[in-house]
């Protein structure tokens, strides 16, 4: 029985329970008082998210266990961010992560909102056993399409690693000139951690050169839309025209010069 025991003894103590068949868990049930049923009620909710945390965490880390129990020790995953804006570069990024890296809720940068990829990011970049980031800006972007710049800066990614990979956990390319055993994977950064670090990684890098530029080539909204079409950028472009890091082969761009 808990009587005796204060709301406050029972909270700490419920802390050390881990499942609902804990004796001490089946004793609080059967405490009518209001405090220690919400304390039940708080306790039953955190279960269900630590649960819903480790489901995730598995399903994010299953092509790289699936790798490692094929013998590769070096797995990096591999993102870009900036295909479809008008001005800036197209970024890269490769991620080397640590068997024991703590997964939490990382996901598809996309689905983050900025605070949680600027926390993620600094995890990362404390974590990781290797990070690297390569870019194509818009000069090479004009010149050899935004398909062929992506991989070309996902390569430089590659190149940069302080540590050579074995295996390339790749975002929907494949890099055919890259001698290192590679997978392809379909919307590979809500699926693969190593690809979603890259993703985040990638995201934060772009976004904050993006503000940079915001602050050399004021009346875009480049701080805002990061390059993309929105209704500020296509205002700025009417009223001040192209400025030196529009991409010139984009639409409406190229009908601008």
């Amino acid at each position: 029985m808990t009587k005796g025991l204060t709301i406050s003894d029972i909270k700490e103590k419920l802390q050390t329970v881990t499942t609902q068949t804990d004796p001490f868990f089946k004793i609080i049930s059967e405490d009518e008082r209001k405090g220690v049923q919400k304390l039940i009620e708080s306790w039953k909710k955190d279960q269900l998210k630590k649960e819903k945390i480790k489901e995730h965490s598995e399903f994010m880390c299953r092509y790289e266990r699936a790798g490692l129990e094929k013998g590769y020790k070096m797995i990096a995953g591999i993102d870009e961010v900036g295909r479809g804006p008008l001005a800036g570069p197209v970024v890269a990024a490769a991620v080397i992560l640590p068997k024991d890296f703590e997964v939490l809720e990382i996901n598809d940068s996309k689905q983050l909102s900025e605070k949680k990829r600027d926390d993620y990011y600094d995890l990362i970049m404390e974590q990781a056993v290797a990070v690297s980031v390569g870019l194509v800006d818009e000069r090479e972007i004009d010149n050899i399409n935004i398909y062929q710049a992506t991989k070309l800066a996902m390569k430089k990614a590659v190149g940069k690693l302080c540590f050579k990979p074995d295996y390339l956990l790749i975002d929907a390319m494949v890099l055919e000139d890259v001698e290192i055993d590679q997978e392809s994977i379909i919307k590979g950064d809500a699926k693969s951690v190593s690809i979603a670090c890259a993703s985040i990684v990638a995201k934060v890098t772009r976004d904050r050169m993006m503000k940079d530029f915001d602050k050399q080539y004021p009346g875009y909204g480049f701080g805002n839309n990061a390059g993309y079409g929105t209704k500020e950028h296509l205002n700025g472009l009417e009223k001040l025209g192209v400025c030196p890091i529009h991409r010139r082969t984009f639409a409406p761009i190229k009908n601008m010069i």
